[in-house]
């Protein structure tokens, strides 16, 4: 009987040693679905730019002839250190009477994408070039974003007539904690709200239970991985759908070695006598929204 007591007293301590000492996996992938609503998002465009009705733009066509939204998926590598995320997939055009979500703020924010995706713990289903940035495309060639967390610097690798990579240091953003969680690809998540050095307001969602300071397009500097960002003046959600954990760390070969290395500056320098410089009253403002369209 004593041996009995004894034996349960050990396996009781065992088990919530066991439970203050989880392990938390630092190495894995994550697949994220990014949606953007190309209607809402070309309308502001053009109400920026001076676009008077649906048809300012005249190479646009006509607004309500696009569809609301398309999607286009990405992988994120990530390791202790490092995250690497590069396109997965070919970009969706979504139905044009689909509704958008409100990308304005609040719960609604990404529409009912926070449990999207399969969830390999559980296994259960949750709820080219320069003139594509001219045209308002958001996507300046197939782009490659890599982070050194421990460096804290930052890395993209894009295309316009040459492949440039552009170097800096890990984005500025100040982050807001809330009392607000959701579930996204099966991970306990916090939303947190924030804003860039440019004041471009951001909102997060990240777990701790991927305790990596990273998340997707440059974005980091949380206790835990970001699985869910809303950029809501941009109209582009990033949503995780599905979570793996390897035994593998970032490769270190994503480079091509053909590609131009360059500053931030020197990049804007670059675009500073083209029609594809940012559009604004002064130099912040031009460089803020060639940020934008090289990040998101």
């Amino acid at each position: 009987m004593t041996k009995l007591l004894i034996g349960f007293i050990l396996l009781l301590f065992g088990t919530d040693a066991f439970a203050q000492h989880a392990y938390f996996a630092t190495k894995g992938t994550i697949n994220f679905e990014k949606v953007v609503y190309t209607k809402a998002r070309m309308r502001e465009l053009m109400a920026k730019h001076g676009g008077n009705g649906n048809r300012g733009m005249m190479y646009m066509g006509n607004i309500d002839e696009m569809p609301e939204s398309s999607t286009s998926n990405f992988v994120l590598k990530f390791d202790e250190n490092q995250t690497l995320m590069e396109s997965n997939a070919e970009e969706t055009p979504t139905k044009p009477n689909t509704s958008p979500a409100n990308t304005r703020g609040g719960r609604g924010s990404g529409g009912g994408r926070g449990n999207a995706g399969t969830n390999q713990r559980t296994g259960t289903n949750g709820g080219g070039g320069m003139r594509s940035m001219g045209r308002g495309s958001n996507r300046m060639g197939d782009k490659t974003y890599f982070q050194n967390l421990k460096a804290k610097t930052s890395e993209v690798q894009l295309q316009i007539d040459e492949k440039i990579i552009i170097k800096d240091s890990l984005q500025d953003v100040t982050w807001r904690f809330t009392d607000e969680f959701r579930t996204i690809a099966g991970y306990e998540c916090r939303r947190v709200n924030g804003a860039t050095k440019d004041s471009l307001y951001l909102i997060a969602f990240y777990s701790e239970e991927i305790p990596v300071s990273g998340g997707p397009v440059l974005t980091g500097g949380l206790p835990g991985m970001i699985l869910g960002l809303v950029i809501p003046e941009m109209h582009i959600n990033y949503w995780a759908t599905e979570v793996k954990f390897t035994t593998d760390q970032v490769s270190s070969t994503w480079k091509d070695k053909k590609a131009k290395e360059m500053s931030s500056n020197e990049f804007f320098k670059l675009l500073s006598g083209s029609m594809f410089r940012g559009r604004g009253n002064n130099d912040a403002q031009q460089r803020r929204q060639i940020l934008e369209q090289i990040l998101y």
